[in-house]
């Protein structure tokens, strides 16, 4: 039994979750996962610490805060890479807004307090010397899916998301009126990755959503399964040979394309960040020495 932590209907994390967990069933029926809904990455981390999750989704930004507040006091260890997470707004088709400062002194929803999203947010608007409460009027909903009906019913100017077919995004976006995608500049990217190194380049490609004919180049980070610092190294084995079988058997939906084994090892800094059990498989399969 394994007890994760997840993340409650309308976060990108949803039906990450709900995916992985049907898919790990096929492939391994005896590993039994109890998916526990939470409010997103911060309570997963802090779950993990606590010892009340073996394993939880939790974003890149929200990793890298952990780690900045905790440094190497028993850390959070990785076991899969989840899904890039591009950060970006969306706003109603008909809106006249098309660049991030014509979005300040306006409402916008930036997710509830605590998510992914907010997380990834707060550093984006710091790196463009932005404040995401004092430059935007900010709105924090307790649950993700009153973000996107604040925008439709113009209650709200803008709403901010993660990752690859955002739930939010995909309500606004297949609505008649469509959506509209603002991104930062070229020159905004390089200013927040100028602060924050951490955050990649990452691009959303052509098509995820509907009128989106233009691929988008924004910021983000990868999300990640992490795992408690007394994880038994069995548990870890047997999740990464699970994954592993799902990506070879090409057991995936669109949601899990994104986690394969070359990501996880691609997205890390060292091999030393892995759950020791989940590097003793890579090692078994040759992946890594």
């Amino acid at each position: 039994m394994i007890r994760m932590g997840t993340a409650v209907e309308g976060s990108g994390f949803y039906p990450y979750s709900v995916a992985l967990i049907d898919a790990l069933k096929v492939v391994d029926p005896t590993l039994e996962i109890e998916a526990v809904r939470t409010k997103g990455s911060t309570e997963n981390a802090e779950g993990l610490l606590s010892g009340d999750f073996d394993m939880g989704l939790v974003g890149g930004e929200a990793l890298h805060e952990w780690v900045s507040g905790h440094g190497n006091e028993r850390p959070l260890k990785i076991v899969s890479a989840v899904q890039s997470a591009p950060g970006m707004f969306c706003v109603r088709a008909d809106s006249r807004y098309r660049s991030i400062a014509e979005l300040e002194g306006r409402p916008v929803v930036w997710g509830p307090r605590g998510a992914g999203g907010a997380v990834q947010a707060r550093y984006v608007m710091d790196g463009m010397g932005l404040d995401m409460d004092r430059d935007f009027q900010a709105i924090y909903p307790a649950n993700f899916t009153d973000g996107p009906h604040m925008v439709l019913e113009s209650r709200a100017a803008a709403i901010w998301g993660i990752g690859l077919r955002w739930p939010g995004f995909v309500v606004i976006a297949g609505r008649p009126l469509g959506a509209r995608f603002i991104v930062p500049s070229a020159d905004e990217i390089a200013r927040i990755r100028g602060k924050y190194p951490f955050l990649e380049k990452l691009t959303v490609p052509a098509g995820l959503y509907p009128g989106q004919y233009d691929p988008l180049h924004t910021v983000g980070a990868w999300s990640f399964i992490l795992a408690r610092p007394d994880l038994d190294d069995e548990a870890g084995y047997r999740m990464a040979a699970a994954l592993n079988k799902v990506e070879r058997a090409r057991a995936f939906t669109s949601q899990l394309v994104q986690t394969t084994a070359r990501n996880t090892l691609s997205a890390i800094k060292s091999i030393d960040d892995l759950q020791p059990g989940v590097l003793r498989y890579y090692r078994d399969i040759k992946l890594v020495k």
